[in-house]
């Protein structure tokens, strides 16, 4: 008897068919996908692990997260120095406290499930699929291209913007309250930053402007970070929450900036610092 697949044997097949590129199953996940990315810059792929498969998934990510770069810091939306010169009322000028924290890829195991799938040609397709992309690859950079993101109790991931255009994450372990996702769909587009939108947001006058998710264990989430503002609201009881991010771009090659590398992961490699030059923004956006 053959070996299944990866995406056999963890993803739920019987909800998401794709290990077969022609079965119609695949099709409509797609297109739901699409017409979510399209509305609103959000699509969640509920149950997306089989279910026998998430309290493996949730004890993987629990033995990780010791490996976690902790630094409390102070930040902004944009992610960009606190000492940029800046309009007075421009959003970018509110200090945030950021206190989650990053497990990087060499510290992920090669046989972790999140990782499994990571690496896996058939369930790239499919992202790529999703987001409309003609393809899709893994980011060159050896810390961030696949992490788990741990937010301990009382902590929480503040408001901010993605510098990719595109982020595909699941949630492997809830927190026992708090630590819901919310987002800001389109608040910026790429010609306008949008300003006076994301300042509400940011001094607590932009409720109209945020929606939230809860997700569950298994949940694979696509979305659309550069353009909607978004965070993880803190995170209140006795456990962590934990994510998989997996990393992905339309060209090959990228690898992080040493700033923000070493914002998230306490260190930088010779990879990060040969790439510093050449950095390529596709648009004039803050960041």
């Amino acid at each position: 008897m053959a070996a299944l697949g990866v995406l056999d044997e963890i993803v739920d097949t019987a909800r998401y068919p794709l290990a077969d590129a022609a079965d119609p199953g695949r099709d409509a996940a797609v297109a739901r996908a699409r017409a979510e990315l399209a509305a609103s810059g959000c699509t969640v792929l509920r149950g997306f692990i089989r279910p026998e498969l998430t309290a493996t998934l949730r004890a993987q990510g629990e033995a990780m997260a010791p490996h976690a770069h902790y630094e409390v810091e102070r930040v902004n939306a944009y992610n960009i120095p606190l000492d940029t010169e800046l309009p007075q009322d421009h959003p970018g000028r509110i200090v945030l406290e950021r206190g989650n924290a990053f497990v990087p890829r060499d510290r992920i195991p090669l046989d972790a499930l999140i990782h499994r799938l990571y690496v896996d040609a058939g369930f790239q397709r499919f992202v790529a699929d999703c987001f409309g992309l003609a393809e899709l690859h893994e980011f060159a950079d050896p810390l961030a291209g696949l992490c788990l993101n741990v937010v301990a109790p009382g902590m929480s991931h503040p408001w901010h913007f993605d510098t990719n255009e595109f982020t595909v994450s699941m949630l492997t372990q809830p927190a026992e309250s708090g630590g819901i996702f919310e987002y800001c769909p389109n608040i910026r587009t790429p010609d306008a930053e949008n300003l006076d939108d994301v300042r509400a947001v940011l001094t607590g006058a932009g409720e109209r402007s945020i929606q939230r998710l809860v997700l569950r264990p298994g949940d694979l989430q696509l979305f659309q970070g550069r353009f909607s503002l978004h965070r993880v609201s803190p995170v209140a009881g006795a456990r962590q929450r934990h994510s998989a991010i997996f990393a992905y771009t339309d060209r090959p090659g990228v690898i992080g900036t040493v700033e923000r590398t070493r914002q998230l992961f306490g260190r930088v490699l010779p990879d990060h610092l040969a790439a510093a030059a050449d950095v390529v923004r596709g648009d004039r956006l803050l960041d």
